[in-house]
């Protein structure tokens, strides 16, 4: 009897170290494939361009926070380093269980198109707080002597990006955070619907975006049948009525997770369009033909422009 107590002991003993491992494992794994920007089905011209890496190399600088979100997480050009050129700013809020430390590939790939990336650690970024505190700190090292963001950050040039609770997240910070009026543009992939992010008290009014906007989502299963169902997609979209152009997309079957890199071509070239005039990177959502209404990976597409 004592053996098989003992035998049984040691079983659970080894499951138990697996579970661990298989959550330690998970925990650090990325959610964004390191070579993602090789691998992503493109559509279009515009697409295939900007899921492309951009010209630019890239450095990465991290600074602890005392706050929960533990540090600062932030990607930028090389040539910063150098000259005084000013760079536009990507501020991500986290989906998830997905930290930024586990994205590291897609915000690598922003800044190699010119952009200074923040991000942090934030598990529960709905409320727009990690936003605030990421943009607070980088407007700081722009007044910074110190710092080698010192006057290198163009402040006229803000966008709010996040995927999920993240998409909440992105939306509160450009509409209920001290510096929300320094956002020019917001993108949210897969944003968990009104209703949904209502039951989990991740409170937000998608009513109150007045600056360009983009939504887009997956026509997989979970997207479309928990997370943002075409009619709460819609309802959302047709919430926003104060802004000058609003974009919205489905990814046809790629579902949540892939969401947050699958449709970076488009994310990639909106930011170029909205924060650095890029006019071939606009062609993709305004013009006669925009060329993300004809690529056939993509469904349910809306595009309206006011402004």
């Amino acid at each position: 009897m004592k053996k098989v107590l003992k035998i049984t002991g040691i079983v659970i003993l080894i499951l138990i170290a697996l579970i661990i491992l298989l959550l330690v494992y998970l925990a650090i794994k990325p959610m964004v494939p390191p070579q993602y920007t090789d691998s992503v089905v493109t559509g279009g011209k515009i697409e295939a361009e900007y899921i492309k890496n951009g010209t630019y190399d890239v450095e990465y600088l991290e600074v602890g926070a005392m706050q929960n979100f533990k540090k600062y997480e932030i990607w930028y050009p090389a040539e910063l380093l150098n000259g005084s050129k000013k760079f536009p700013v990507i501020i991500v809020s986290n989906g998830t269980g997905v930290k930024a430390s586990k994205a590291k590939a897609m915000f690598e790939h922003f800044a190699s198109w010119g952009f200074i990336i923040v991000g942090t650690e934030e598990e529960y970024s709905w409320n727009g707080f990690s936003a605030e505190m990421s943009l607070n700190y980088l407007l700081k090292c722009n007044d910074d002597r110190e710092s080698i963001f010192y006057q290198k950050v163009d402040i006229d040039n803000i966008g709010s990006v996040g995927h999920s609770q993240g998409g909440v997240g992105a939306i509160n910070s450009v509409t209920d955070t001290k510096h929300s009026s320094l956002y020019k543009t917001v993108v949210a992939e897969s944003p968990t619907n009104t209703e949904l992010a209502k039951s989990l008290e991740w409170d937000s009014d998608i009513s109150k975006v007045n600056i360009p906007i983009m939504l887009v989502a997956g026509t997989g299963k979970v997207d479309s049948q928990t997370i943002i169902p075409i009619d709460k997609l819609n309802e959302m979209y047709d919430l926003v009525k104060q802004a000058p152009i609003k974009v919205m997309a489905r990814r046809n079957g790629l579902d949540h997770g892939e969401i947050l890199y699958s449709v970076d071509g488009y994310v990639t070239a909106w930011f170029m369009w909205q924060l650095q005039g890029d006019n071939e990177a606009a062609k993709a959502f305004i013009g006669d033909a925009p060329e993300l209404c004809n690529n056939d990976l993509y469904v349910d597409i809306r595009i309206d422009v006011t402004g």
